[in-house]
């Protein structure tokens, strides 16, 4: 069972946007509330992590940037000290390129991961999700 404290930052990305929540409340009062979408910025300026490999398409490269530029984000965040914890969710492969990037402090600060696409969930079924998954 993994516990969803407060000041925890649920993260639900794809390869294209983010949406961030903050916990309310603890258990069976846990909520969710909006804090804020990303969406990726000058793509083409940034680019991704390492080299291009020849097959990727330019698509594959942006997602890669997009993920990149999101756990860029987190980390300066976390270092604010915004949140403590995190609870992380994307499809399987933006859930790998976000882990490929972020430094171990926020690694350290993931307490439950979920390889789902959820970004186009309403928040109701984002909070069963990530109560089922913590119980």
């Amino acid at each position: 069972m993994t516990k969803i404290a407060q000041n925890t930052l649920v993260v639900v990305a794809d390869g294209h946007q983010a949406r961030l929540f903050r916990t309310n409340g603890v258990g069976d009062d846990l909520s969710l509330s909006a804090a804020g979408d990303l969406s990726p910025k000058q793509l083409r300026d940034d680019g991704p992590s390492g080299s291009r490999p020849e097959d990727q398409t330019p698509r594959q490269t942006d997602e890669a940037t997009f993920a990149k530029q999101l756990a860029n984000k987190l980390e300066k965040m976390h270092e604010a000290g915004e949140f403590d914890a995190l609870v992380l969710a994307a499809d399987p492969q933006t859930l790998g390129q976000i882990r490929d990037t972020m430094n171990s402090n926020l690694a350290g600060s993931i307490t439950l991961t979920l390889d789902k696409e959820l970004v186009n969930h309403s928040v109701a079924d984002i909070l069963k999700i990530v109560r089922n998954a913590a119980a």
